[in-house]
């Protein structure tokens, strides 16, 4: 396991986006995720059903229906998904917003591909595997989930997401994954110095 199982503490999703200005949020990022589009772009991928895990301000949903996806975004937190729907109203957009835990999740297949930019490593490392098979089983056969966490090269960030190494995610994802790539790179958000990521492509076995 990555970090040394070491427990980990995290907000209330819920009273932070109901208290807090997404704009202000050290994840928010107006902008398409870099590694999301250098990932598109080399898996040729121009269109399709896509899943964002864990939305949150919803940026990376309404730059892929911008792009033409049809989007379905969730997020554990109603007031992030009301926060969302309003300004992907607001933007023209029609994207299919859900308040839905992946680990109990309600949805139902099949997605292209699944992009989580900051749900899988806030997890409890117990219920890694209950993602991977949840994930595995929303996509249609041989298609992708796109990945970005925190990697254990992020040592200067006191708290914060679970880091992780090349290994530890492969032994995480592994059992219904095989794995593209996984290459270094960082988190783009508010905070000046940008935290040390992974970015991983998988394909469902």
């Amino acid at each position: 396991m990555s970090d040394k199982n070491k427990r980990r503490s995290f907000p209330d999703w819920e009273k932070l986006y109901k208290e807090e200005p997404v704009e202000k949020m050290p994840w928010f990022n107006p902008e398409l995720d870099r590694d999301l589009s250098g990932a598109l772009k080399d898996l040729r991928i121009k269109g399709g059903r896509a899943l964002d895990i864990g939305t949150g301000p919803g940026t990376q949903a309404f730059r892929l229906s911008e792009m033409g996806f049809e989007v379905t975004a969730t997020d554990i937190s109603k007031s992030a998904i009301r926060k969302a729907r309003k300004a992907a109203k607001e933007k023209g957009l029609e994207i299919d917003f859900r308040v839905d835990d992946v680990l109990a999740t309600k949805l139902s297949g099949a997605f292209d591909f699944i992009f989580d930019r900051g749900c899988f490593h806030v997890l409890p490392p117990e219920k890694r595997a209950v993602y991977r098979d949840t994930v595995a089983g929303l996509l249609n056969e041989g298609g992708y989930l796109l990945l970005k966490c925190f990697s254990v090269r992020e040592t200067k960030m006191q708290g914060g997401p679970y880091r992780f190494t090349r290994k530890a995610l492969k032994e995480a994802l592994g059992g219904a994954f095989r794995a593209v790539s996984i290459k270094d790179t960082v988190y783009q958000g508010t905070l000046d110095a940008l935290p040390k990521a992974l970015f991983s492509i998988w394909v469902r076995k």
